[in-house]
């Protein structure tokens, strides 16, 4: 046995049938298409979603409420928390929170205001609610908010 031998196995290759060319291309006279409705005719496209006319999917399922398509997501961290895992005087980014399993997605992060702050730390986050920020200054900290 060589390459050159190597063969796909009887019937496993055939070729494509070309549908709706006429009487001569061996299909017989539905030309392949089946018997009659929409898909037999030419120039057929059905639209994204379409079922065939069963009621499609993204109209059978209920919808509720509303989906505001502008939400900007946080992940948040409280103060209590980051008092408690850094040092006096670090600088904390949203890539040390990452580091240290405090923010999961790599999205944006708000610094809420839960707990007492006693050490000053420099913090830069995309938001701080008003209460963190007032606590983060009251303990010497800076509160720095990225673009």
């Amino acid at each position: 046995m060589n390459l050159s031998d190597l063969r796909p196995p009887k019937g496993a290759k055939h070729s494509k049938k070309r549908v709706g060319r006429g009487q001569g291309s061996g299909q017989g006279v539905q030309a392949g298409r089946g018997h009659k409705g929409a898909k037999s005719r030419s120039g057929f496209k059905h639209k994204r979603g379409f079922e065939g006319g069963q009621m499609p999917l993204h109209r059978r399922v209920p919808k509720r409420g509303f989906h505001n398509p502008f939400r900007e997501e946080f992940d948040v961290v409280n103060l209590d928390t980051l008092s408690e895992r850094f040092d006096n005087g670090t600088e904390i980014t949203p890539d040390v929170l990452k580091a240290a399993g405090l923010v999961s997605r790599g999205q944006r992060v708000k610094v809420l205001g839960r707990g007492d702050m006693s050490k000053a730390l420099t913090i830069r986050a995309h938001k701080f609610s008003g209460k963190a920020a007032e606590k983060i200054a009251a303990a010497g900290g800076t509160a720095e908010v990225l673009a």
